[in-house]
């Protein structure tokens, strides 16, 4: 009996001794806490332990729980940009220091949102410029699992040439405008994942629960039961030696082998198209942190899947603002860019699944709240998905912010379709330029229109600006228009933008069935 009690003793000594008080690493040194809202600040502690946070003349405290997890939420503060230092304490100490109050903005997507500043255009000038120590970076690393994930490696670092180059070229510049316009600190957490699916980036169970999605899921389920199995080891050790083989004999041959190695089946289970593998590695750890909005440059990776998308995309919208627990938070993305080759068949160009997920992007204005859309057609290069001009597109994404958040009076929404009425051999056209009005740019000729007639078959036309909104299309050989597009092709030529310069977005007046809907 007495062992037991020594041993027991020295056992609850011994862990007494190893509690101390963590932190996650989106709280630390050098964070921006959001303005003029509630700030969650969370940690971990020995469970039972009273943790007392400071900040200015607040204090206040909480309980870890069984866990050992505890929250304190942080009273509304006006923007700050002398640095503050938060004290906390509870079987340890810690001080977080440099602390500001801004503008916190999350910047997620895929490789174009990943896209760093060192690989852009004018980079050099970019980053020996880059002296903004009251804009503050954090980069979340690219972690894909099903099991959810309470903290991640990285830290909050000021804005230098030191350390802009690697961080988020489209997040940056973004909160640059957003910290020279505002004059106040902005935080910047980057998440982005380079190839990632928006399937990713949900809870599974929500995802599991909504039958819109169970094309998908059970698509998962059966990826999940072969890449599992001993046939999926089988299958790749037999596609490497084959792949290894064709390589030998090309290398032997003097031939270029340009052909990726197979992926193991670990590359899909923890990759970044797994449905909940992102929201669980990267997104999860900063779920609670006091935010402004999102902003998103995504979707090329489910562009085969656009039907889908127009569902998907909004329902992980909501999903983020659900489990934010923030309300209506803004989120703004970015449309998909041109990409790809130039098609002359009239055609060949308007059968796309890129233009079929820019439709289903610009609708999700209309099935969320507080959304926005940065148009970027004429933006990209037809050879490179990643084109290099990220400034203009951040600087888009700004206008979005800086009108519907912050007040400011500025153009920010490209012209829109509205409506097509269709006389004799003309489709007569109507935008919604929200207080603006048309214009070409490049040459006089208006490009970019598409019209049909019954039979469904598509043919360039002329198109004429014939008001500040309105436009009459027209083409030879379709004697009576019964549809109308623009800028409808992966790659599309098209030049008609606001006379403020923001270019139209590419728009059907159809309802004809899409390429992407699933087949039964």
């Amino acid at each position: 009996m007495r062992l037991l009690s020594l041993t027991t003793l020295l056992a609850a000594l011994a862990c007494t001794a190893r509690a101390e008080l963590k932190l996650p690493a989106i709280i630390g040194d050098n964070m921006v806490l959001q303005q003029k809202q509630t700030n969650p600040l969370w940690g971990w502690d020995a469970p039972g332990t009273e943790v007392t946070v400071k900040f200015g003349d607040q204090t206040k405290t909480a309980k870890a729980g069984a866990d050992g997890k505890w929250i304190v939420k942080l009273d509304p503060v006006p923007a700050n940009a002398k640095p503050a230092t938060i004290s906390i304490k509870g079987t340890t100490a810690k001080e977080l220091k440099n602390v500001l109050v801004g503008e916190v903005w999350i910047c997620s997507g895929q490789s174009n949102m990943q896209w760093n500043v060192g690989s852009s255009w004018d980079s050099d000038l970019e980053i020996a410029t880059a002296k903004y120590p009251n804009i503050r970076l954090i980069t979340v690393p690219n972690v894909g699992t099903q099991e959810p994930q309470k903290d991640f490696k990285g830290e909050w670092k000021e804005c230098s040439p030191a350390t802009v180059g690697g961080f988020s070229a489209v997040g940056f510049f973004y909160g640059r405008v957003l910290h020279n316009m505002l004059d106040v600190p902005v935080g910047l957490i980057n998440n982005a994942w380079g190839g990632s699916a928006a399937e990713a980036w949900v809870n599974r169970g929500e995802l599991e629960k909504d039958a819109r999605f169970k094309l998908l899921m059970d698509n998962t389920k059966k990826n999940e039961a072969f890449l599992t199995s001993p046939a999926a080891k089988t299958k790749y050790d037999a596609d490497l030696a084959n792949w290894q083989k064709q390589a030998d004999e090309a290398k032997k041959a003097g031939k270029p082998f340009t052909a990726r190695a197979p992926a193991p089946p670990a590359a899909w289970l923890n990759g970044n198209a797994r449905p909940a593998n992102i929201y669980n590695g990267a997104l999860l750890p900063t779920i609670g942190y006091g935010i402004k909005g999102a902003i998103w440059y995504q979707g090329e990776s489910n562009a085969g899947r656009a039907y889908e998308y127009a569902s998907l995309f909004p329902f992980m919208i909501q999903n983020w603002r659900n489990e934010w627990k923030q309300g209506d938070f803004p989120f703004y993305w970015v449309q998909l860019a041109d990409f790809m080759a130039e098609k002359t068949d009239a055609e060949q160009a308007t059968a796309s699944s890129w233009a079929e997920l820019r439709e289903s992007q610009t609708k999700t204005q209309n099935a969320i709240k507080n959304g926005g859309q940065a148009v970027i057609i004429d933006l990209g290069e037809a050879n490179d998905i990643h084109p290099k001009n990220k400034r203009d597109v951040a600087e888009r994404l700004a206008r979005l912010a800086l009108v519907k958040d912050y007040g400011m009076k500025l153009p920010y929404r490209s012209p829109e379709f509205k409506a097509a009425e269709f006389a004799g051999n003309k489709a007569i056209v109507t935008l919604d330029t929200f207080g603006s009005s048309l214009r070409t740019v490049d040459v006089p000729e208006v490009k970019g229109f598409v019209v049909c007639g019954e039979d469904k078959k598509w043919a360039w036309a002329e198109a004429k600006i014939t008001g500040k909104d309105k436009l009459e299309v027209s083409a030879k050989g379709v004697a009576k228009p019964v549809a109308v597009r623009y800028a409808w092709s992966d790659n599309p030529v098209c030049n008609l933008y606001s006379v403020d310069g923001l270019p139209v977005t590419p728009f059907r007046s159809d309802d004809f069935e899409m390429l992407t809907k699933p087949k039964p």
